[in-house]
Protein backbone atom coordinates (compact mmCIF):
# COMPACT_ATOMS: atom_id res chain seq x y z
CA UNK A 1 0.00 0.00 0.00
CA UNK A 2 2.88 2.38 0.75
CA UNK A 3 4.25 1.64 -2.74
CA UNK A 4 0.89 2.59 -4.26
CA UNK A 5 0.57 5.84 -2.32
CA UNK A 6 4.16 6.88 -2.98
CA UNK A 7 4.05 6.50 -6.76
CA UNK A 8 0.42 7.32 -7.55
CA UNK A 9 -0.93 9.52 -4.75
CA UNK A 10 -1.81 12.25 -7.25
CA UNK A 11 -3.92 9.87 -9.34
CA UNK A 12 -5.72 8.55 -6.27
CA UNK A 13 -6.25 12.08 -4.96
CA UNK A 14 -7.67 13.21 -8.33
CA UNK A 15 -10.22 10.36 -8.38
CA UNK A 16 -11.31 11.08 -4.80
CA UNK A 17 -11.58 14.82 -5.44
CA UNK A 18 -13.73 14.27 -8.55
CA UNK A 19 -15.98 11.81 -6.72
CA UNK A 20 -16.52 14.28 -3.86
CA UNK A 21 -17.08 17.14 -6.30
CA UNK A 22 -19.84 15.18 -8.06
CA UNK A 23 -21.38 14.36 -4.68
CA UNK A 24 -21.38 18.03 -3.61
CA UNK A 25 -22.85 19.10 -6.96
CA UNK A 26 -25.74 16.67 -6.54
CA UNK A 27 -26.40 17.62 -2.92
CA UNK A 28 -26.25 21.31 -3.78
CA UNK A 29 -28.57 21.08 -6.78
CA UNK A 30 -31.13 18.52 -5.65
CA UNK A 31 -33.15 17.08 -2.78
CA UNK A 32 -32.73 13.77 -0.95
CA UNK A 33 -35.37 11.23 -2.01
CA UNK A 34 -37.67 9.49 0.41
CA UNK A 35 -36.50 6.02 1.44
CA UNK A 36 -39.66 4.38 0.12
CA UNK A 37 -38.96 5.48 -3.48
CA UNK A 38 -35.31 4.39 -3.56
CA UNK A 39 -34.69 1.36 -5.81
CA UNK A 40 -32.13 -0.66 -3.88
CA UNK A 41 -31.58 -3.16 -6.69
CA UNK A 42 -30.36 -0.34 -8.96
CA UNK A 43 -28.10 0.90 -6.18
CA UNK A 44 -26.61 -2.56 -5.71
CA UNK A 45 -25.93 -2.96 -9.44
CA UNK A 46 -24.63 0.52 -10.16
CA UNK A 47 -22.80 0.82 -6.85
CA UNK A 48 -21.19 -2.57 -7.33
CA UNK A 49 -19.96 -1.54 -10.80
CA UNK A 50 -18.54 1.72 -9.39
CA UNK A 51 -16.81 -0.18 -6.59
CA UNK A 52 -15.28 -2.66 -9.06
CA UNK A 53 -13.96 0.24 -11.17
CA UNK A 54 -12.26 1.64 -8.05
CA UNK A 55 -10.80 -1.77 -7.21
CA UNK A 56 -9.43 -2.08 -10.75
CA UNK A 57 -7.84 1.35 -10.42
CA UNK A 58 -6.19 0.27 -7.18
CA UNK A 59 -4.91 -2.98 -8.70
CA UNK A 60 -3.43 -1.20 -11.71
CA UNK A 61 -1.75 1.50 -9.64
CA UNK A 62 -0.36 -1.06 -7.22
CA UNK A 63 1.13 -3.26 -9.96
CA UNK A 64 2.39 -0.83 -12.61
CA UNK A 65 4.92 2.00 -12.79
CA UNK A 66 3.81 5.45 -13.85
CA UNK A 67 3.67 6.04 -17.59
CA UNK A 68 1.38 6.41 -20.58
CA UNK A 69 -0.25 3.00 -20.28
CA UNK A 70 -0.99 3.45 -16.59
CA UNK A 71 -2.38 6.96 -17.13
CA UNK A 72 -4.70 5.82 -19.92
CA UNK A 73 -6.00 2.82 -17.98
CA UNK A 74 -6.59 4.85 -14.83
CA UNK A 75 -8.21 7.75 -16.70
CA UNK A 76 -10.56 5.37 -18.51
CA UNK A 77 -11.55 3.53 -15.34
CA UNK A 78 -11.95 6.85 -13.49
CA UNK A 79 -14.39 8.09 -16.14
CA UNK A 80 -16.34 4.83 -15.96
CA UNK A 81 -16.38 5.09 -12.15
CA UNK A 82 -17.74 8.66 -12.29
CA UNK A 83 -20.49 7.59 -14.69
CA UNK A 84 -21.62 4.81 -12.34
CA UNK A 85 -21.13 7.10 -9.33
CA UNK A 86 -23.56 9.61 -10.84
CA UNK A 87 -26.02 6.77 -11.48
CA UNK A 88 -25.81 5.82 -7.80
CA UNK A 89 -26.33 9.40 -6.66
CA UNK A 90 -29.38 9.70 -8.92
CA UNK A 91 -31.01 7.00 -6.82
CA UNK A 92 -30.63 9.13 -3.68
CA UNK A 93 -30.92 12.70 -4.98
CA UNK A 94 -33.79 14.16 -7.01
CA UNK A 95 -32.49 16.79 -9.43
CA UNK A 96 -34.59 19.40 -11.22
CA UNK A 97 -35.65 18.43 -14.78
CA UNK A 98 -34.00 21.65 -15.99
CA UNK A 99 -30.57 20.32 -14.95
CA UNK A 100 -28.78 18.48 -17.75
CA UNK A 101 -25.20 18.12 -16.55
CA UNK A 102 -26.06 14.88 -14.75
CA UNK A 103 -27.15 13.32 -18.05
CA UNK A 104 -23.89 14.41 -19.66
CA UNK A 105 -21.95 12.91 -16.77
CA UNK A 106 -23.81 9.61 -16.94
CA UNK A 107 -23.92 9.24 -20.72
CA UNK A 108 -20.75 11.10 -21.73
CA UNK A 109 -18.25 9.81 -19.19
CA UNK A 110 -18.95 6.15 -19.96
CA UNK A 111 -18.04 6.15 -23.70
CA UNK A 112 -15.11 8.48 -23.02
CA UNK A 113 -13.88 6.07 -20.36
CA UNK A 114 -14.26 3.12 -22.72
CA UNK A 115 -12.24 4.95 -25.39
CA UNK A 116 -9.43 5.75 -22.94
CA UNK A 117 -9.51 2.21 -21.57
CA UNK A 118 -9.29 0.79 -25.09
CA UNK A 119 -6.30 3.01 -25.89
CA UNK A 120 -4.64 1.91 -22.66
CA UNK A 121 -5.18 -1.77 -23.44
CA UNK A 122 -3.84 -1.22 -26.98
CA UNK A 123 -0.62 0.36 -25.71
CA UNK A 124 -0.40 -2.30 -22.97
CA UNK A 125 -0.57 -4.91 -25.73
CA UNK A 126 2.25 -3.17 -27.59
CA UNK A 127 4.24 -3.05 -24.36
CA UNK A 128 3.81 -6.80 -23.91
CA UNK A 129 4.89 -7.34 -27.51
CA UNK A 130 8.08 -5.38 -26.78
CA UNK A 131 8.71 -7.56 -23.72
CA UNK A 132 8.19 -10.71 -25.78
CA UNK A 133 10.61 -9.47 -28.44
CA UNK A 134 13.24 -8.82 -25.79
CA UNK A 135 12.66 -12.26 -24.29
CA UNK A 136 13.03 -13.90 -27.70
CA UNK A 137 16.22 -11.94 -28.26
CA UNK A 138 17.51 -13.13 -24.88
CA UNK A 139 16.59 -16.73 -25.67
CA UNK A 140 18.36 -16.45 -29.01
CA UNK A 141 21.50 -15.30 -27.21
CA UNK A 142 21.30 -18.29 -24.88
CA UNK A 143 20.80 -20.71 -27.76
CA UNK A 144 23.79 -19.31 -29.60
CA UNK A 145 25.92 -19.64 -26.45
CA UNK A 146 26.80 -15.97 -26.44
CA UNK A 147 28.17 -14.22 -23.40
CA UNK A 148 25.56 -13.15 -20.87
CA UNK A 149 25.44 -11.96 -17.30
CA UNK A 150 24.27 -14.68 -14.91
CA UNK A 151 22.58 -12.27 -12.49
CA UNK A 152 20.47 -10.17 -14.87
CA UNK A 153 20.37 -12.56 -17.87
CA UNK A 154 21.47 -9.60 -20.01
CA UNK A 155 24.40 -9.67 -22.39
CA UNK A 156 27.73 -8.91 -20.74
CA UNK A 157 30.57 -6.49 -21.49
CA UNK A 158 32.32 -8.90 -23.83
CA UNK A 159 29.24 -9.32 -25.99
CA UNK A 160 28.78 -5.52 -25.89
CA UNK A 161 32.23 -5.04 -27.44
CA UNK A 162 31.56 -7.70 -30.06
CA UNK A 163 28.28 -6.11 -31.17
CA UNK A 164 29.73 -2.61 -31.14
CA UNK A 165 32.59 -3.78 -33.34
CA UNK A 166 30.11 -5.27 -35.81
CA UNK A 167 27.96 -2.12 -35.85
CA UNK A 168 30.97 0.19 -36.26
CA UNK A 169 32.05 -1.68 -39.37
CA UNK A 170 29.21 0.14 -41.16
CA UNK A 171 30.91 3.53 -41.30
CA UNK A 172 27.96 5.11 -43.10
CA UNK A 173 25.72 4.51 -40.07
CA UNK A 174 25.93 6.39 -36.78
CA UNK A 175 26.01 4.25 -33.64
CA UNK A 176 25.13 5.74 -30.25
CA UNK A 177 26.01 4.28 -26.86
CA UNK A 178 24.35 5.14 -23.55
CA UNK A 179 25.93 4.29 -20.20
CA UNK A 180 23.61 4.15 -17.18
CA UNK A 181 24.88 4.01 -13.62
CA UNK A 182 22.94 3.57 -10.36
CA UNK A 183 23.48 6.42 -7.90
CA UNK A 184 25.18 5.35 -4.64
CA UNK A 185 24.64 1.64 -5.28
CA UNK A 186 27.25 0.69 -2.66
CA UNK A 187 25.14 2.47 -0.06
CA UNK A 188 22.01 0.75 -1.38
CA UNK A 189 23.71 -2.64 -1.15
CA UNK A 190 24.63 -2.02 2.48
CA UNK A 191 21.11 -0.82 3.20
CA UNK A 192 19.19 -3.53 1.32
CA UNK A 193 21.48 -6.51 1.67
CA UNK A 194 22.84 -8.77 -1.05
CA UNK A 195 19.63 -10.56 -2.08
CA UNK A 196 17.51 -7.42 -2.50
CA UNK A 197 20.39 -5.59 -4.21
CA UNK A 198 20.68 -8.35 -6.80
CA UNK A 199 16.92 -8.28 -7.34
CA UNK A 200 17.10 -4.49 -7.74
CA UNK A 201 19.58 -4.88 -10.60
CA UNK A 202 17.40 -7.52 -12.28
CA UNK A 203 14.20 -5.48 -12.02
CA UNK A 204 15.90 -2.28 -13.15
CA UNK A 205 17.23 -4.11 -16.20
CA UNK A 206 13.72 -5.33 -17.00
CA UNK A 207 12.37 -1.80 -16.61
CA UNK A 208 14.97 -0.44 -19.02
CA UNK A 209 14.14 -3.16 -21.55
CA UNK A 210 10.53 -1.98 -21.68
CA UNK A 211 11.65 1.42 -22.95
CA UNK A 212 13.97 0.26 -25.74
CA UNK A 213 13.30 -0.20 -29.42
CA UNK A 214 13.38 -3.59 -31.09
CA UNK A 215 16.85 -3.05 -32.59
CA UNK A 216 18.48 -1.75 -29.39
CA UNK A 217 20.72 -3.87 -27.18
CA UNK A 218 20.89 -3.64 -23.37
CA UNK A 219 23.93 -5.08 -21.59
CA UNK A 220 25.17 -5.19 -18.03
CA UNK A 221 28.54 -3.55 -18.46
CA UNK A 222 29.91 -3.93 -14.93
CA UNK A 223 28.55 -3.93 -11.39
CA UNK A 224 25.69 -1.42 -11.30
CA UNK A 225 26.41 -0.03 -14.78
CA UNK A 226 24.32 -0.80 -17.86
CA UNK A 227 25.09 -0.08 -21.51
CA UNK A 228 22.59 0.51 -24.31
CA UNK A 229 23.66 0.18 -27.95
CA UNK A 230 21.53 2.25 -30.34
CA UNK A 231 22.26 1.14 -33.93
CA UNK A 232 21.79 3.67 -36.74
CA UNK A 233 20.81 6.41 -34.29
CA UNK A 234 21.82 10.08 -34.56
CA UNK A 235 22.55 12.22 -31.51
CA UNK A 236 19.17 13.99 -31.40
CA UNK A 237 17.27 10.70 -31.32
CA UNK A 238 19.77 9.20 -28.89
CA UNK A 239 19.36 12.17 -26.51
CA UNK A 240 15.59 11.70 -26.61
CA UNK A 241 15.93 7.97 -25.87
CA UNK A 242 18.32 8.69 -23.03
CA UNK A 243 15.80 11.10 -21.51
CA UNK A 244 13.07 8.47 -21.79
CA UNK A 245 15.26 5.90 -20.03
CA UNK A 246 16.03 8.33 -17.21
CA UNK A 247 12.33 9.15 -16.91
CA UNK A 248 11.53 5.45 -16.72
CA UNK A 249 13.95 5.02 -13.82
CA UNK A 250 12.44 8.04 -12.03
CA UNK A 251 9.11 6.17 -12.13
CA UNK A 252 10.76 2.97 -10.92
CA UNK A 253 10.49 2.38 -7.17
CA UNK A 254 11.98 -0.85 -5.88
CA UNK A 255 10.02 -2.73 -3.23
CA UNK A 256 12.07 -4.78 -0.78
CA UNK A 257 11.04 -8.14 0.63
CA UNK A 258 10.06 -6.31 3.83
CA UNK A 259 7.59 -4.22 1.85
CA UNK A 260 9.64 -1.01 2.01
CA UNK A 261 9.99 1.24 -1.03
CA UNK A 262 13.51 2.14 -2.15
CA UNK A 263 13.77 5.05 -4.59
CA UNK A 264 16.21 4.62 -7.48
CA UNK A 265 18.27 7.39 -9.10
CA UNK A 266 20.52 6.93 -12.11
CA UNK A 267 23.10 8.92 -14.05
CA UNK A 268 23.63 8.49 -17.77
CA UNK A 269 26.22 9.38 -20.38
CA UNK A 270 26.02 9.36 -24.17
CA UNK A 271 28.61 8.93 -26.90
CA UNK A 272 27.97 8.99 -30.65
CA UNK A 273 30.34 7.22 -33.03
CA UNK A 274 32.87 9.26 -35.00
CA UNK A 275 35.69 7.16 -36.43
CA UNK A 276 35.63 5.08 -33.25
CA UNK A 277 36.35 1.50 -32.48
CA UNK A 278 34.39 -0.31 -29.76
CA UNK A 279 36.81 0.51 -26.93
CA UNK A 280 37.07 4.21 -27.74
CA UNK A 281 33.29 4.60 -28.02
CA UNK A 282 32.85 2.85 -24.64
CA UNK A 283 35.55 5.08 -23.14
CA UNK A 284 33.84 8.25 -24.38
CA UNK A 285 30.45 7.06 -23.09
CA UNK A 286 32.02 6.38 -19.67
CA UNK A 287 33.62 9.84 -19.70
CA UNK A 288 30.24 11.40 -20.47
CA UNK A 289 28.75 9.43 -17.59
CA UNK A 290 31.51 10.59 -15.22
CA UNK A 291 30.82 14.21 -16.20
CA UNK A 292 27.11 13.74 -15.48
CA UNK A 293 27.93 12.30 -12.04
CA UNK A 294 30.25 15.22 -11.23
CA UNK A 295 27.60 17.75 -12.29
CA UNK A 296 25.10 16.09 -9.97
CA UNK A 297 27.55 16.17 -7.06
CA UNK A 298 28.33 19.86 -7.67
CA UNK A 299 24.61 20.70 -7.81
CA UNK A 300 24.05 18.87 -4.51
Amino acid sequence: MRHLLTLHYRSLLAVLVMANLVLLMNLGAGDIKRWDVIVWLDIAGEGGAALLALIWIGLILNSRPTGRVTRLLVAGLAAIFLSYWQDVLDEFVQLSPSITWDHWLESGAMPMGMILLTLGIYHWHREQQAINRQLRKRERIFREHRNFDALTSLSDARYLREQLSLELQHRERTVSLIMIDLHCFDHSRRLLGGADSDRLLRELGESLLLNLRRQDLLCRYAGDRFAVVLPATERTVAEKLRGELEQATHSFAFKTRRGETHAVTVHSGLAVSHDDDADSLIERANCSLSQAIRRTHRAA
